[in-house]
């Protein structure tokens, strides 16, 4: 009997879903706040030093100078800046939105410590002798702008003076900012930006009113005002890493990487639809749900978005769709052995239920280290990966199974397996006891053992190939870990080497290379061996814009940078790779997680020796889609075992090398439509960030393409067959004893009265 209730209520549910998904998104997506990658801005990691002989750096010391920087960066307007103490000694300030990032480097360093003095550099009046906050941009008798300090006392003032006057005719009073006695000199005047006033005195002026004119612009005159309000910093800034994207540059990463995500969610989604029929159109659902809550959970835990946190979305569909394929797999073969529809449905939840959490808590793992060991980019591609992996899971099985179980259990699916994929030629009757599905006419000749020593040898000698690219050619590191210098230029008509080069020329500056990008070859990139300093960064910035109409994005990273960035890489790694041991021994045993990680670190080196070959960039990015495949690889390997081990148990005993091969053999074909159709989905969305997404994340894109095909010819080719070899050794040490107790025919006896 049809209930046709149930049918109802899925419809009631989907238009509650669509309703609320179609009045909100919009409204969540607008109160998401992006990043600097997105929407232009700076961001800079300053290594703190003492400003004198003594001074201890120490907690206390470092909030104070997070206080005076946030009071400057209000002198720049900008919302909701990030000011961050990182370690014991470092501060990070991330200045998204930022329009003037010549303006916010400057303000940010400089420690707006005014003086004054002599022709003689001798100091006359310094600014404990000023009053807080008495700075103020106002005009001269000739309506030119100046500024006016307040004095404490008049007599200091006049004091001043005093001296400046005996020193006639040299009685010019220099006005000093940040001055350095073993550095900076009188000598050194108009050179030296440091020296904004040079006035002369002609009597003692006992006042508290000091007016410091330098042919200032009204807003250089309320610019230095509103620095010297904000205080000096306590101690000297030192700029280790910088970063700063044009907003041009944002807006455009934004543009093509949300449409590359868009291509990507839709070749999903049909795809779905095509191979699953009903339950690939309930997937859909489940998918749109999710894709709005990650918004939505973004959104309350105020979190700020990256472009590399777009790709973790778009390449988080591809993964949650893993657990819809796992739990519809499942649910085929229990069809296919003759149960019925509710029955096949509720032994499908059961038996994929482990290994979605299984796999699932293997990819936290990896993206747990990630955040740790991290950028700040890299953190929020991290911290959308676990939100995606936690929030896949809760709609991938819990909503799956509430939407599908209305159909099921509405009894109007009974006996029409179509619309579940199944055709009625691959169904046995029920009377012929199958444990499991028999495997698909498609793979039913393949023997993926058979030839596992051709497997382990050409993974060998790739891995012997890739040994001799990283001896001969190396990586092509980026500054992220070489450190340097690397300026992104962004023209409205297509540039060539040559033009670029002629371009830093023309401000002193020679590229160590320059590289043309972009689809149109729009994108010029130059990089440098050593880092620039402040003021040549605002220099090619202000010649660039005024060029080619768009401020550049510039990035710089010290030597120490560089080397801590590549110590977490592989500290990261490691951490990541013992954690799935531990975790994989725990849940099966120790021989399934050694296979296990050496089928990850196989993967990962795959992806590393390709770099090599093609001489793609290495940069933080790329850590990132190590480690996500470091997770998705594992996350297929734990699919594959947990079918071992199903069927290691229906086996109950093994009595030769040939019984343990049979069902490592099977495990694999069982799994085999699972394997290829989750790499579909997810070289879908890795394949349209490719194709269609920012230049900034292509290196990234194209290491997960690769690392989700070293990661499934390892989980088919190299894990399972390793465990094999590995555990025949162990069962015929101990004389292939039982896997399990078997139970005795025997009946038991009967309890005495």
């Amino acid at each position: 009997m049809v209930k046709k209730g149930r049918i109802i209520a899925f419809f009631l549910i989907v238009l509650l879903l669509g309703g609320t998904i179609g009045t909100t998104i919009e409204g969540v997506a607008k109160n998401i706040k992006l990043g600097l990658d997105l929407q232009g801005g700076f961001e800079v990691l300053y290594e703190v030093e003492p400003v004198e002989e003594g001074q201890v750096v120490d907690k206390e010391l470092l909030l104070s100078t997070v206080s005076a920087l946030n009071k400057r960066v209000n002198v720049l307007g900008v919302n909701e800046p990030s000011i961050q103490i990182e370690g014991d000694n470092r501060i990070r300030v991330q200045l998204a939105g930022v329009e003037n990032q010549n303006e916010a480097r400057e303000i940010l360093s400089t420690q707006a410590k005014i003086s004054f003095h002599d022709v003689q550099d001798n100091l006359v009046l310094d600014g404990t002798q000023l009053e807080e906050g008495g700075a103020a941009q106002s005009f001269n008798e000739n309506n030119q702008p100046i500024v006016t300090l307040t004095a404490k006392n008049a007599s200091d003032f006049g004091d001043a003076t005093e001296h400046i006057l005996s020193l006639a005719p040299n009685n010019l009073m220099v006005t000093w900012l940040d001055y350095d006695e073993e550095v900076d000199s009188y000598e050194q005047y108009p050179e030296n930006d440091k020296i904004i006033s040079v006035a002369s005195v002609n009597q003692v002026l006992n006042t508290t009113n000091i007016m410091i004119s330098g042919n200032f612009t009204v807003e250089e005159a309320k610019q230095l005002a509103d620095l010297l309000n904000a205080g000096s910093l306590p101690v000297e800034l030192k700029e280790i890493y910088s970063t700063s994207v044009g907003a041009q540059f944002g807006e455009k990463a934004l543009e093509k990487t949300v449409y590359a995500g868009l291509i990507g969610i839709a070749l999903i989604f049909l795809f779905m639809l095509f191979y699953y029929r009903l339950p690939g159109f309930i997937a859909v659902i489940t998918l749109s749900v999710y894709i709005f809550l990650i918004l939505q959970v973004f959104d309350w835990m105020n979190g700020v978005l990256t472009l590399p946190g777009i790709a973790a979305i778009i390449l988080g569909v591809g993964m949650a769709v893993d657990a819809n394929i796992i739990t519809y797999e499942r649910l085929k073969e229990e069809l296919k052995v003759g149960k019925s529809v509710m029955s096949a449905f509720r032994a499908g939840n059961r038996r994929s239920l482990a290994t979605i959490l299984d796999a699932n808590i293997t990819t936290i793992l990896a993206a747990t280290v990630l955040f740790i060991y991290g950028t700040s980019s890299v953190k929020g591609f991290a911290t959308m990966l676990i939100i995606s992996i936690l929030l896949s899971f809760i709609t991938a099985v819990y909503g799956t199974r509430l939407l599908l179980g209305l159909w099921i259990n509405s009894r109007i699916l009974n006996k029409k397996l179509s619309y579940f994929g199944v055709k009625e030629s691959e169904v046995h009757d029920i009377s012929e006891g199958l444990d499991s599905a028999p495997i698909s006419e498609r793979f039913k000749s393949l023997d993926l053992i058979k030839h596992r020593k051709k497997f382990f040898g050409f993974s060998i000698s790739m891995v012997i190939v890739g040994v001799g690219l990283l001896l001969t050619i190396g990586l092509n590191l980026g500054i992220d870990f070489a450190s340097g210098t690397r300026v992104e230029v962004l023209a409205n008509q297509p540039l060539n080497a040559e033009q670029v080069q002629s371009s830093f020329e023309a401000v002193d500056l020679e590229p160590n290379e320059v590289l043309i990008s972009g689809t149109d070859n729009e994108i010029g990139v130059a990089s440098f061996v050593g880092v620039l300093d402040k003021g040549e960064i605002a220099n090619l910035k202000t010649h660039f814009n005024n060029e080619y109409g768009a401020e550049p994005s510039v990035s710089t990273v010290s030597p120490t940078v560089g080397k801590e960035l590549a110590r977490n890489a592989f500290i990261a790694v490691m951490i990541a790779s013992v954690g799935i041991i531990i975790y994989v021994t725990i849940r099966f045993e120790f021989y399934f997680a050694l296979a296990a990680i050496v089928a990850l670190l196989h993967d990962a080196f795959f992806i590393i020796a390709a770099f090599s070959l093609l001489q793609f960039e290495v940069d933080i990015t790329f850590i990132a889609a190590v480690l996500t495949i470091v997770g998705y690889s594992i996350n297929d390997t734990i699919v594959t075992f947990d079918r071992i081990r199903e069927n290691l148990q229906l086996k109950k005993r093994i009595k030769s090398y040939e019984d343990l091969a049979e069902v490592v053999n099977r495990s694999l074909l069982q799994t085999l439509a699972r394997s290829i159709n989750t790499i579909l989905t997810v070289m879908f969305a890795a394949g349209a960030l490719l194709i269609f997404g920012s230049e900034s994340i292509r290196g990234f894109s194209f290491a997960l393409l690769i690392g989700l095909v070293a990661g499934t010819y390892s989980s088919l080719f190299i894990a399972a067959q390793l465990w094999l070899t590995w555990k025949h050794k162990q069962l015929k040490k101990n004389g292939f004893k039982p896997l399990r107790k078997e139970k005795s025919d025997q009946p038991k006896p009967e309890a005495q009265v």
